[in-house]
């Protein structure tokens, strides 16, 4: 069966493009030009990626993948006009897996898109003999359920964050740098900057650390990168 996108962008121009580029490559592709219309199919069609535009009617692209993240883990391309850092840490922080600037290349969009769908389909650590339940104190890492428990209650992750926590709980105490972490869990076909794993590890210290400020797990090795302290199971 064909991999479903939604593409969500009011310029209908760009949306066919996309549409045309990616149907080329054995994609499903349904449109929406309006925010509103975009939540309205994720329910409806339930798509296997969604590329989102920023400055919509209705409703912008922010607003969108905040509500998208509420409930349903769905990997996000945003597309922006703006070209400020802001606005791209913005889109991250409310749980986009990558972004795009315009103008840009259908090629480049595609290429991405692959590089999120395959990524997404493979099991975290992608060895067979990697361990399919990871305890440390009250943290439980499932890879075969995709879950995260803290203290016996799930944890809601976006795809690529459980993908990097994944990644850290497997290597205790092994400090990844910032481009190891982008190319073990973005891919090295990736082209984004390392901020993009700051933010990401930010969001999943605010959802798993009691206080976000004094990590008891994602600590930082200054000038290096992160890593995950080991702690004894409860």
């Amino acid at each position: 069966m064909k991999q479903k996108i939604l593409v969500v962008d009011d310029e209908r121009p760009i949306a066919e493009i996309l549409k045309y580029n990616l149907e080329k490559e054995g994609y499903s592709v349904i449109l929406a030009y309006d925010g509103e219309e975009a939540l309205r199919l994720v329910e409806q069609e339930e798509p296997a990626l969604i590329i989102l535009d920023i400055m919509m009617p209705k409703k912008d692209g922010f607003t969108v993948c905040r509500e998208i993240r509420a409930h349903k883990d769905i990997p996000i391309i945003m597309l922006t006009a703006r070209e400020t850092e802001l606005d791209k840490v913005l889109g991250l922080e409310l749980g986009a897996d990558d972004y795009v600037t315009k103008p840009f290349s259908a090629r480049e969009v595609t290429a991405r898109v692959k590089a999120i769908l395959r990524r997404a389909g493979r099991k975290p650590g992608g060895e067979e003999s990697a361990p399919r339940r990871i305890v440390h104190g009250d943290l439980v890492l499932d890879l075969d359920q995709v879950a995260v428990f803290r203290r016996g209650n799930p944890v809601e992750l976006t795809h690529r964050e459980f993908m990097l926590l994944a990644e850290m709980m497997q290597r205790p105490g092994h400090v990844f740098t910032r481009q190891q972490l982008l190319n073990r869990v973005w891919g090295y076909d990736y082209i984004g900057d390392e901020r993009t794993v700051d933010v990401t590890v930010r969001r999943l210290r605010e959802k798993l650390e009691p206080n976000p400020a004094q990590p008891e797990y994602l600590h930082t090795k200054r000038g290096v990168g992160y890593y995950f302290k080991r702690r004894e199971s409860l």
